[in-house]
């Protein structure tokens, strides 16, 4: 059965990319728009990892990733990215609970890899 990976993501043209690149690699992607849906789709799909960007309409990546931790007790990887790589953020969702990082632009290669080890 393939994984599930909820892509939390506002930048359309991004999105579009990791959905091919992911879906290429036999992973089931649920995109969302804002931080709103991506807690929807979390509560719903269940997903074996998430991907969220910092930066987002609604909820942010941060308050994603603390929602995932805290209210639902969810150990599911969580993987941030944010083009604002801006220290404090980055410590900042690792205090939350996040599980790795990575600057924006992204490297689609880097991306699938780190995904397969968190998966591991």
């Amino acid at each position: 059965m393939s994984k599930k990976i909820v892509l939390a993501e506002d930048n359309s043209a991004l999105s579009l990319l990791l959905k091919f690149k992911l879906e290429k690699e036999s992973y089931r992607l649920f995109v969302a728009e804002d931080g709103k849906l991506a807690k929807e789709l979390i509560e719903r799909e269940n997903p074996d990892i998430i991907l969220t960007d910092i930066m987002m309409p609604f909820v942010s990546g941060l308050e994603l990733t603390s929602y995932v931790r805290n209210k639902l007790n969810r150990n599911t990887p969580i993987l941030i990215f944010s083009a604002a790589g801006q220290e404090k953020n980055v410590l900042q969702a690792f205090d939350l609970g996040a599980n790795d990082f990575m600057s924006k632009p992204i490297s689609i290669n880097e991306l699938l890899i780190r995904i397969k080890r968190l998966l591991a």
